[in-house]
C-alpha cells in the first residue's frame, strides 16, 4: 500500500480497513527502514481516518499533500527521524510526495469543467486515487496527478470535451480556479450544527436539520447525523451541492443575546 519512494505505491482504495492497513504498513515500514512512505490520492474521509490514526500512533513526521494548500485530495506522508521539520519555522517536505500537476490549454470560449477533465482521464484506464484535484478556469486546467501516470497521459491526451488542448507537463505557473473564498457575518442561537449550517447555506433550520441528518454534511470532512453537534472555531464544514465553509469565530453575544459568528466560504 505504500511506497519507499515516488513510484510503486498502490492506492488507499475505500474499504475502510483496507485503509487503515494501509496506513499502518505506511508508519510502520517508515519507521523500521528509514524512508519515506506515501498513501493516496485520498479523499477528505479517509485523510480524516487517517489523520486519526496517525494521532493515536503518536505519529509526529507526517503530513498531507495535494500539490497546493487547501487541496481536497490530498496524499498522506510518513517521513523518517531524519527528514523532520521544525512546525513552528519549517515545512513539511513537499518535494518529496509523488505528484506533480499537468496543466491543459485551450480556448477560453470553450468553457470546460471538472467533469470533462475527469473523464478525460479515466478513460485512459486510471483508477480515480490516481487523479487528485482538478482546478479548472478559463483557458487553463490544471490536474494533479500520480506522477508515475504523468508521462503517460501527456503522450495520449489531445482532446477533452471534444475540444483540442495543449498538455503542460510539470506546471508551475499560477493555478486556475481559486479565487479565495467569501466572508460571511451572521448570528445563531447557539454553536449547535444545524444553526451554523444555516448560516453558511442561508437556507431555513428546517432545511440545515433535514440535509444533516440525510447525511449531506461533514464536519472537518467527516459526515455528521447530529443536528446538535457542537461546532467549535477552527471546523471546516463540508455541505454537498452547496460548498466548503470555515467557522472563523463566535462572539461576541448580540443585545438580543445571540451569538455573533464569522464564516469563509472557499470560492
Amino acid at each position: 500500500m505504500a511506497s519507499t519512494s515516488k513510484k510503486g505505491h498502490k492506492p488507499a482504495g475505500e474499504d475502510d480497513a483496507f485503509l487503515r492497513a494501509a496506513a499502518e504498513d505506511a508508519l510502520r515500514l517508515c519507521d523500521q527502514r528509514g524512508v519515506p512512505r506515501f498513501l493516496g490520492f485520498l479523499d477528505g474521509r479517509q485523510r480524516a481516518a487517517v489523520q486519526e490514526l496517525a494521532r493515536s500512533r503518536r505519529a509526529e513526521n507526517t503530513a498531507f499533500w495535494g500539490g497546493y494548500p487547501d487541496a481536497e485530495r490530498v496524499y498522506f506522508g510518513a517521513f523518517p527521524d531524519y527528514m523532520a521539520w521544525d512546525g513552528e519555522s519549517g515545512a513539511p517536505p513537499y518535494d518529496a510526495f509523488p505528484l506533480t500537476p499537468l496543466g491543459f490549454r485551450y480556448r477560453k470560449e470553450a468553457k470546460l469543467t471538472h467533469r470533462d477533465f475527469l473523464g478525460t482521464l479515466l478513460s485512459c484506464g486510471v483508477r480515480r486515487e490516481k487523479v487528485g484535484d482538478i482546478l479548472c478556469g478559463e483557458g487553463l486546467a490544471v490536474a494533479f496527478l500520480d506522477e508515475g501516470i504523468a508521462g503517460f497521459l501527456a503522450g495520449q491526451i489531445e482532446k477533452v470535451g471534444g475540444e483540442g488542448v495543449a498538455l503542460l507537463p510539470d506546471y508551475d505557473g499560477e493555478l486556475p480556479g481559486l479565487s479565495g473564498f467569501r466572508e460571511i457575518r451572521d448570528t445563531v442561537a447557539s454553536p449547535r450544527l444545524d444553526a451554523v449550517v444555516k448560516a453558511a447555506a442561508g437556507i431555513s433550520r428546517e432545511e440545515a436539520a433535514r440535509r444533516i441528518e440525510a447525511g449531506l454534511v461533514c464536519v472537518n470532512h467527516i459526515p455528521c447525523l447530529s443536528v446538535s453537534a457542537a461546532v467549535k472555531e477552527g471546523d471546516t464544514l463540508s455541505l454537498r451541492g452547496i460548498g466548503r465553509f470555515q467557522v472563523d469565530g463566535f462572539g461576541p453575544v448580540s443585545r438580543k443575546g445571540r451569538l455573533f459568528i464569522t464564516i469563509r466560504k472557499y470560492i
